[in-house]
């Protein structure tokens, strides 16, 4: 849209909003103004016989009552106020048709009034069921003026409608209690339930003049209650509810009430009549008031179209002349500012990115003109020069950032270095203390998961782990390495079911990879539970399968965490969820090696992440052959191997100690890795499937270690070493497992028989931490959903 058309457009749509509205306006309040008079119409059509209809009502409701209680007089009463309900129903009747108000329910239930009538004079039923028909035709009668007269679309209206609507229910409770003291009659005696709704009254009619009626009346009407409530007839009110409810005593037909009851026909007939007069003033300043608001109304449409008209006016011309002045002088600004957004500062933006210099002369300058245009101009060009600067900080701070963290992490690493490298100092001149080989295999392993967290920060900074391999690795033992890095390697149930190997240069990534979720696995799974890594090659490549029998966790969460998986977050991701670092490590690494991670729920309800890494990663002289069947193995390799339940878990092979940024170390002296060890771990082969066992523990159920420079594995007599089909001679023969060859010389001696009833190797204290980790990995899940829910 060209610029000229836009501020016509600005002209125009204003222009016909202001005017729209305006009739929009003008057509609301004339319905209001119509409605009001409708309303005010019916009210003094029909609210006059229908308040005329409530008052003979009450009073015929009191007269029933004094005649079912035998009071003297009361037929004569009873039928002089039947015919004045009977006068009133049929105007009211007469008036509700003509105004076309709905008084269905009220109309309905006085067709029943004959039949209430004959029970009363038959005193057939109870006098409960009598009373009762009154008050819900009465209630009904209010409920109409509530709903049909009430004015609810004008808030002046019903503010001042409110008291009418509480003073007849305020009349009501009052009317009641008159009507259960006639039925009282000569006796003086209430029932139970009589006496509790006469309680009920009191304290609802109380409540509703000191709350509803008192703080909505104006001042002149106020003062008009003032006098009525402290009238002699008000006062007299007041002390006989207060006998009756406090000096009433009980009989055995009933309650007795106190002798003060004589006097309330005389002062319920005079207060109640200025109470009526104060209702129908009320009602009737409510119609006037209505009829105001009507006529203002008009006035405000009158005026509405009056002055809207010549605002329009007005403004039309105002913009016609503005746009054209503006479009002569905004032309220029236009182009340049057009140049500067589209081609000058994103080449700004993408140099300084890149880290490359910037040419300052092509940015808008300050020319310092005083006119509109030109202070448009240099107000642009502050703007640009700020997002330069900002822009330029930006880029410096990351790349500042990146460059303190891979300093932080390479310090870092050299400690962690040479702490490994202590630790396997203390175990080669320990190692005959088994309790202190144990808190030293753990020291090592906690250092270990240091080392992967250092590496973590490599990563996340931007760098990349340097790789110490130079020949491929079996999937076996990148599996063992992986779960070498882990603190609680010992529930790690390894599952390699196809034979094949990996590129050297990827191995320490992938190894990474597969630590941070095996540990993850462990930290948020039962700490007696087992954890199960299988690999087997498929169509894309390899994938890897890790299931834990963890806490279940929501659909919208997994989807959440696949999105952290799927896409390399920025640093302002990272910061909002610090506490959830492997996630982002696991999808960085995923991405240097183009492969892809799946969360999802396990069948048996934990987690399970599934690793497919692509084919080119593989290494192509290494695929899986056919597998020649099971091989018996000799008498004497199993008497000397001893039983299969002897076979405990142990510490898997670690892979070369690795820092950032450095020359990678020796191998670590006791990772009793196959790849890199002296100790001979055997590979039992089934059909397709290689699953690598542990190696047999010591007589104490500790790890056994591997020696800084072990001797070559002896082979036990008898048994020749099986020769290596033609297509695997290039391959390295597999190491074969020598009983009590792996052990130091102080603790090889003969195997002691094994009971059926064996301890758990754990200590007491590998087990509590085992569990802390497992409680408080719960908490942090149980955590984490509840900040993901809305």
């Amino acid at each position: 849209m060209r610029l000229r058309t836009l501020l016509v457009c600005l002209a125009v749509v204003p222009t016909v909003a202001m005017g729209t509205q305006t009739v929009l306006t003008a057509e609301r309040l004339l319905d209001q103004s119509a409605h009001l008079r409708a309303d005010v119409a019916a009210s003094e059509h029909t609210g006059a016989p229908l308040y005329t209809l409530l008052v003979d009502l009450q009073a015929e409701r009191t007269a029933s009552a004094a005649l079912w209680a035998g009071s003297p007089g009361a037929e004569q009463e009873l039928r002089q106020r039947r015919q004045a309900t009977d006068r009133a129903a049929a105007e009211f009747r007469r008036a509700a048709a003509e105004a076309g108000v709905s008084v269905g329910e009220v109309v309905r239930q006085l067709g029943d009034l004959a039949v209430y009538r004959g029970r009363a004079e038959a005193r057939t039923g109870t006098p409960d069921s009598l009373l009762a028909y009154y008050t819900g035709l009465v209630n009904e009668i209010i409920r109409v003026y509530q709903h049909e007269f009430s004015h609810s679309q004008d808030a002046e209206l019903t503010q001042a409608s409110r008291p009418v609507v509480s003073l007849l229910s305020a009349s009501e409770m009052v009317a009641r209690q008159d009507a259960l003291l006639a039925l009282a009659g000569p006796s003086r005696e209430l029932s139970a339930s009589a006496f509790d709704q006469f309680t009920s009254a009191v304290g609802a009619q109380r409540y509703l003049y000191e709350t509803w009626v008192v703080p909505y009346l104006p001042e002149r009407d106020r003062r008009f209650y003032e006098r009525i409530t402290t009238s002699p007839a008000w006062e007299t009110k007041t002390r006989i509810e207060n006998a009756i409810i406090f000096e009433n005593k009980d009989s055995d037909t009933g309650i007795r009430l106190p002798a003060d009851v004589g006097e309330w026909r005389a002062a319920h007939g005079s207060f109640s009549m200025q109470m009526a007069t104060l209702n129908i003033d009320r009602a009737r300043q409510v119609l006037t008031l209505g009829e105001a608001k009507a006529d203002r109304l008009q006035t405000e449409v009158a005026w509405l179209i009056g002055g809207s008209g010549a605002g329009l006016l007005l403004v039309v011309a105002i913009v016609v002349a503005g746009t054209r002045s503006v479009l002569r002088r905004l032309d220029g600004l236009h182009r340049r500012t057009v140049a500067v957004a589209e081609r000058i500062l994103p080449d700004v933006v993408a140099r300084l990115g890149s880290g490359r210099p910037v040419d300052e002369s092509v940015l808008p300058r300050v020319t310092g003109h005083r006119d509109e245009v030109g202070r448009i101009n240099d107000a642009f060009a502050r703007v640009v020069a700020v997002s330069v600067d900002g822009h330029r900080q930006l880029a410096a701070e990351r790349h500042g950032f990146g460059m303190f963290a891979s300093g932080i992490a390479s310090r870092t690493g050299n400690l962690v270095s040479r702490q490994l490298a202590l630790t396997e100092d203390i175990q080669d001149a320990f190692g005959h203390d088994e309790p202190l080989l144990a808190q030293l295999m753990r020291s090592d392993q906690l250092t270990v998961g240091m080392r992967r967290q250092i590496e973590n920060l490599l990563i996340l900074s931007g760098g990349e782990v340097p790789d110490p391999h130079t020949e491929p690795m079996r999937i076996a033992d990148l599996l063992r390495e992986a779960a070498a890095e882990v603190e609680d390697f010992r529930r790690i149930e390894r599952q390699a079911l196809d034979e094949a190997s990996v590129q050297p240069q990827r191995i320490s990534q992938i190894s990474h990879l597969l630590a941070e979720l095996l540990d993850n696995a462990t930290r948020f799974s039962p700490p007696r539970s087992k954890v199960v890594i299988r690999a087997e090659l498929v169509a894309d490549g390899l994938s890897v399968e890790i299931e834990d029998r963890g806490p279940r966790v929501a659909t919208a969460t997994y989807e959440e965490m696949n999105r952290r998986l799927h896409s390399a977050p920025p640093y302002a991701v990272l910061a909002e969820n610090a506490h959830r670092l492997g996630l982002f490590v696991v999808g960085h690494l995923a991405e240097q090696l183009g492969a892809t991670v799946t969360l999802r729920r396990s069948v048996y309800g934990g987690t399970s992440a599934v690793v497919v890494l692509p084919g080119g990663l593989l290494s192509p002289a290494d695929r899986p052959a056919p597998q020649p069947a099971p091989r018996t193995r000799p008498a004497a390799e199993d008497a000397a191997a001893g039983a299969p339940e002897a076979v405990a878990a142990a510490a898997p092979a670690r892979e070369a100690v690795r820092t950032p940024a450095l020359p990678p170390e020796p191998a670590h002296a006791n990772a009793p890795s196959a790849a890199g060890s002296g100790e001979p771990v055997p590979v039992r082969t089934t059909g397709p499937r290689a699953v690598e066992p542990a190696p047999v523990p010591t007589p104490a159920g500790l790890p056994s270690r591997r020696r800084t420079d072990p001797a070559p594995p002896a082979r036990a007599e008898g048994a020749p070493r099986p020769a290596l089909p033609a297509r695997e001679a290039a391959r390295p023969a597999l190491p074969e497992r020598v009983p009590q060859t792996h052990m130091s010389q102080q603790l090889r001696g003969p195997r002691t028989p094994e009971t059926t009833d064996r301890r758990d190797p754990a200590t007491p204290e590998e087990v509590a931490d085992a569990w802390a980790d497992y409680e408080q990995g719960t908490r942090k899940v149980e955590e984490e959903l509840r900040q993901d829910q809305p």
